[in-house]
């Protein structure tokens, strides 16, 4: 093992003190009030797919957007009959990111609505994005790139990921921008990520020692105010340039979170746990069924029979004995003494589970 994962191994586990931690930036810890995106959605429709779009039959909505775009085009398809196997209707989605001008480019995401079997090799149709103003800020249009693969024969279907579903990179060009003067605001309220009163504390204070005098003020745990005005910046975009980049150490609450289908465990330095008894074992029951035909001699009178015979057993496993965590214990050792132990990740979960229902687990304790 190299020195570089050794360290990062024992900062893991807590064996290291959080001397090698540096400090955060203010911009990876708060959102800037004002500063948001936008949610885009549209209705669309992809062709050029090799047979494996929409039945019209089960997607009838496929054969009316198609016959809405001819129409539209200038062919007269009154009447008629579709049938193509080329063409899936689909959702647009996208993210209007904050300050984007007309004509710059975003990425959108392609999804498929009706029985479709894949989108590989498609062609996104201009697709207009509306917001929840239900106004129109981009129009998509593109080669969609999916993100699985699909075969199937005469007798069999294999599927490897999600074929029906892609993206189209920077696939919609913006046509219309949100109305938002950021230059004039006066104040700017610091939105914490994860509120805390401490981090909020320090954030107050890194802003106001950069200025040299109050110019931003705590309000609650999740909420910094800014006040711009007083800074004497030339504009809110030159304050928030200023301030976003100044170093700050976070707190957070104690933590504990568990993931039952991985055995994933992931916990915080702070975690602790007071003085407790630990015993863990397993018993596994055991049945199986082997019943025993009997049939009567050639010639002889008489009917088969079916005799049951079963066995049954129990089977105790070796965990871990009455042992006892001192107080003041980090999680980070106990954890640490169970895989010395060997004790499986799941095992581990149900100990701490236990641990935090006797209240000797001072954390928050999630389950995933």
């Amino acid at each position: 093992m190299t020195l570089r994962r050794l360290l990062l191994t024992l900062c893991i586990l807590g064996w290291l003190a959080p001397a090698f931690a540096s400090p955060v930036r203010i911009k990876d810890l708060v959102d800037f009030d004002g500063v948001r995106g936008n949610d885009l959605i549209g209705y669309g429709l992809v062709v050029g797919l090799n047979g494996t779009g929409d039945g019209i039959r089960n997607a009838p909505f496929t054969e009316e957007i198609m016959s809405s775009l001819l129409e539209r085009l200038g062919v007269n398809v009154t009447g008629e009959q579709f049938r193509p196997k080329n063409v899936a209707a689909v959702f647009v989605t996208a993210e209007l990111p904050p300050f984007a001008r007309a004509g710059s480019t975003i990425d959108v995401t392609v999804s498929a609505i009706g029985d479709a079997k894949s989108l590989l090799g498609g062609t996104l149709v201009m697709t207009p994005l509306n917001a929840a103003d239900g106004q129109v800020y981009a129009v998509a249009q593109g080669t969609i790139i999916a993100g699985g693969a699909s075969a199937e024969g005469e007798g069999a279907r294999v599927v490897q990921g999600v074929p029906t579903s892609g993206v189209i990179p920077s696939g919609a060009r913006i046509e219309r921008e949100v109305d938002f003067d950021f230059s004039s605001l006066s104040e700017v309220r610091l939105a914490l990520r994860t509120p805390d009163f401490t981090t909020a504390a320090r954030i107050e204070a890194a802003i106001n020692e950069a200025y040299g005098r109050p110019v931003a003020r705590m309000l609650d745990a999740g909420t910094v105010r800014f006040d711009v005005a007083r800074a004497g910046d030339a504009s809110a975009a030159h304050a928030i340039g200023r301030i976003e980049n100044l170093p700050v150490d976070p707190q957070r609450r104690a933590r504990v979170v568990v993931d039952q289908r991985s055995g994933t465990i992931v916990m915080g330095e702070d975690v602790r746990i007071s003085r407790v008894a630990v015993s863990q074992g397993n018993l596994t029951l055991r049945i199986e069924e082997a019943p025993l035909v009997v049939q009567p001699d050639p010639f002889a009178a008489g009917e088969t029979v079916v005799v049951p015979r079963s066995e049954a057993g129990i089977e105790e496993q070796q965990g871990i004995g009455l042992a006892e965590v001192p107080a003041g214990t980090s999680l980070s050792e106990v954890i640490a003494g169970l895989n010395a132990l060997g004790v499986s990740p799941r095992d581990m979960i149900d100990i701490l589970k236990s641990i935090k229902a006797a209240g000797a687990l001072h954390a928050e304790f999630i389950v995933q």
